[in-house]
Formats: C-alpha cells, sequence, structure tokens
C-alpha cells in the first residue's frame, strides 16, 4: 500500500504558494483547500491499523480530489 499526497502545505517549501495558483486549485477540487501534514499522517496510520488489514495494493490519494477532478 502507499500513500499519495498531493499539494501539501508545512510551510517548509522552497517558494511561497502564489495566491492565484490556489485560486486556481480551490476552483477546480471538490475540497477547497490545501493538504496538511496530519492529512497525510492520518492516511499513513490508516494503513497501518487494524482498520486496513484486508487492503492489499491500494494507492491512497490524500490530495483533496485533485485526481478526481
Amino acid at each position: 500500500n502507499a500513500v499519495a499526497p498531493g499539494k501539501i502545505l508545512t510551510g517548509k517549501g522552497g517558494r511561497a504558494v502564489e495566491p492565484r495558483w490556489l485560486d486556481y486549485s480551490h476552483t477546480r477540487t471538490p475540497w477547497p483547500r490545501l493538504g496538511t501534514p496530519e492529512d497525510v499522517a492520518n492516511a499513513a496510520l490508516f494503513l497501518a491499523s487494524d482498520e486496513a488489514t484486508f487492503l492489499t495494493g491500494h494507492n491512497l490519494f490524500v490530495d483533496g480530489g485533485w485526481m478526481a477532478a
């Protein structure tokens, strides 16, 4: 199994996120916000939990719907 994060706001990127890109991305995704490190951690914890024991070979997108849009 794998976790595939989308745009995650960590504050450690080399460049600031441009406001016009944020406006564009917020209109193109079902969940109009950037992800957080906690979003990614929660997905990883789920995959490592007993709740996911029957998942095999799954790529869990943590991207607010970007791949679906």
